[in-house]
């Protein structure tokens, strides 16, 4: 059974940093690209960034470029976003995705989630 687990949220000014972590367990996800969405109140699930777990490629939101980092950990199945300068408007619940195959910003199209981890950011 797949299991996604997101770890690292919390409260942070603005400004500050935060680095979630999503544990990955139950197959190989060496096909698998990782994502990371969040969702805020009232708001649909949006697409925050991307990693190929096989190569490392990335590809960030334009809302977050330049602040939000994926990586990953092969040998511990753990793929990383280190979130610096945080911003109000990026208080979410931040989940984490697997998708076969290629990477996608399309929430549907993902196949596995994780139960999300909340990010509060205070002005």
């Amino acid at each position: 059974q797949v299991q996604l687990v997101e770890s690292g949220g919390g409260l942070v000014q603005a400004g500050g940093s935060l680095r979630l972590s999503c544990a990955a367990s139950g197959r190989t996800f060496n096909n698998y690209a990782m994502g990371w969405f969040r969702q805020a109140p009232g708001k649909e699930r949006e697409f925050v960034g991307v990693i190929s777990w096989s190569g490392g490629g990335t590809y960030y939101a334009d809302s977050v470029k330049g602040r939000f980092t994926i990586s990953r950990d092969g040998a511990k199945n753990t793929v990383y976003l280190q979130m610096n300068s945080l911003k109000p408007e990026d208080t979410a619940v931040y989940y984490c995705s697997a998708r076969r195959g290629g990477s996608s910003t399309t929430p549907r199209l993902q196949d596995y989630w994780g139960q999300g981890t909340q990010v509060t950011v205070s002005s």
